[in-house]
């Protein structure tokens, strides 16, 4: 699949985060892509083929998504994607709200779990090493994502199945295909790139 993804993305995949992959050629390519991107222009189309980039969330964007969730002690929120913790543990800290990071790559896990013991909030959150497409999150209360449009279409299906009226997802950035979002704020960016922050409430 083609997507879209700013130049300030690839530069973070780059530099600051990971691809989650263990295909070398994958981030050869985004290298090459970076390169072109320097010379022509903010926005650039890459193949995708299924690998999801991880990029942290920034801390003005994540307050907002958690704002715009309207998150409380008495929820339970799981980031779909949760990377290094980033979401899952701000959660905790600013609400004291449990949370579930859900990430595939083994190493982010770890790493998240050693940020939360830093942060000490690992009474209240828990990383689990899982392909998102095989986690239950009928539990869930609050849901945030930060992945790419074609992972959340594929992801749609699961959260229609099992997610209970009310529950509020939030994606940072991306649609989710065939919602319709009931809130959209921009969170300012960099000179490149604004944020999009979109609410979705279940019915």
């Amino acid at each position: 699949m083609i997507a879209p993804i700013s130049l300030t993305l690839v530069r973070s995949i780059l530099y600051n985060g990971n691809m989650r992959t263990k295909n070398l050629s994958a981030k050869v390519f985004f290298g090459v892509v970076l390169m072109i991107a320097n010379g022509c222009g903010s926005s650039v189309a890459v193949w995708t083929d299924g690998e999801v980039p991880f990029v942290r969330s920034t801390p003005e964007v994540i307050d907002r998504m958690l704002d715009l969730a309207r998150v409380k002690p008495s929820d339970l929120l799981y980031d779909i994607g949760s990377g290094d913790g980033a979401i899952v543990i701000r959660a905790a800290k600013k609400y004291g709200v449990k949370g579930v990071g859900i990430e595939i790559d083994q190493g982010l896990v770890t790493k998240a779990r050693d940020n939360a013991f830093r942060e000490n909030v690992q009474d209240l959150v828990e990383f689990r090493a899982q392909d998102a497409f095989t986690v239950d999150v009928s539990a869930a209360t609050v849901v945030t994502l930060y992945m790419l449009p074609d992972f959340n279409a594929k992801l749609r299906p699961i959260l229609d199945r099992q997610l209970k009226p009310g529950t509020r997802v939030v994606s940072h950035d991306y649609e989710i295909p065939g919602w319709v979002p009931d809130k959209v704020e921009t969170v300012k960016g960099d000179f490149i790139h604004d944020h999009k922050v979109l609410l979705f409430e279940i019915r």
